[in-house]
């Protein structure tokens, strides 16, 4: 199956446009696959954090989304940029299924674990579990990632760090505490 034409056609300019206004530093990327499912799984501080996300590999990414995304009026252009919209007022099977499917299709699943924007002072939020539960029913590997800094116009202020892929075992709340530790080990490294 294809990625969908609006992001191919909308991801390179973007990406450059956002790389040289916001001047950010990638580390890790290597540990990003250049094939096969994988999942990456974050802290979010900014909506520019998908365009961060996505401007680090050549793959399509395939975020979980905010269901209102796809309502508003930008919702056409939102769902044929291949986001997987989510009730976040519910449990929403459905939206795991289609990340499921997403990931059997051997792409590139994007979330955010916070399930919104941290603006807490909070270093990270509690994750829900959504990413280790994808990666234990479809037996792929998760890409921890921790953003650092801040989104400053024409400074190198925002960092990305990729890192080495982890495997979910049998516990989910072992895998998950894995994931945020990861994460937040690195901003709080960043921060000093």
């Amino acid at each position: 199956m294809k990625e969908p034409i609006l992001y191919r056609v909308l991801k390179g300019p973007l990406s450059v446009c956002f790389k040289a206004i916001y001047k950010p530093t990638v580390s890790g990327k290597e540990n990003i696959s250049e094939n096969g499912r994988i999942i990456l799984a974050g802290n979010h501080t900014n909506f520019f954090d998908c365009v961060l996300v996505a401007g680090a590999t050549k793959r399509c990414v395939h975020y979980l989304a905010k269901d209102e995304l796809v309502k508003g009026p930008l919702g056409f252009i939102f769902k044929h940029l291949g986001i997987i919209p989510v009730n976040r007022r519910a449990k929403d099977p459905a939206a795991r299924l289609a990340a499921n499917r997403t990931l059997l299709e051997e792409k590139v699943i994007g979330i955010f674990p916070e399930g919104t924007i941290n603006r807490t002072d909070d270093i990270i939020m509690p994750f829900k579990f959504g990413a280790v539960k994808m990666a234990q029913e479809t037996d792929t590997k998760i890409v921890p990632f921790a953003i650092t800094g801040k989104y400053k116009p024409f400074k190198k202020s925002v960092k990305i760090t990729f890192f080495k892929p982890i495997e979910v075992g049998e516990s989910l709340e072992q895998a998950n505490e894995k994931l945020m530790k990861i994460i937040s080990d690195k901003i709080t490294e960043e921060r000093k």
